[in-house]
């Protein structure tokens, strides 16, 4: 079973690179937003395992967003990735699964 991924950033040069590496993965596929707004309604209409929240995104709309994927599934990750290579992306996401035992 593959792991779902929404992707919010409102950088769109790093959104493909992103969308490239998670997909990488023959078990992740990533689906990438730059509107909070569609993220929210693909959220809540498709089972998502983990949120990656990359660069350029407001605060408030930050804290906002997570609240809701948290408030409408708490079992959901959440990482904040502002960059540091592919490497540590991986490293970010397969940490994350090994804590919650998917690994």
């Amino acid at each position: 079973m593959k792991l779902e991924f929404l992707i919010l950033g409102k950088n769109e040069s790093i959104l493909p690179i992103l969308l490239r590496l998670v997909n990488a993965d023959e078990n992740w596929n990533a689906i990438a937003f730059t509107d909070e707004h569609l993220a929210q309604e693909h959220f809540l209409n498709n089972k998502i395992d983990m949120v990656l929240l990359s660069s350029a995104i407001e605060d408030h709309v930050e804290k906002e967003f997570t609240s809701f994927c948290l408030k409408n599934n708490p079992d959901v990750e959440v990482i904040e990735h502002f960059g540091g290579g592919s490497g540590l992306l991986r490293s970010e996401i397969l940490h994350r699964l090994h804590l919650k035992g998917k690994l």
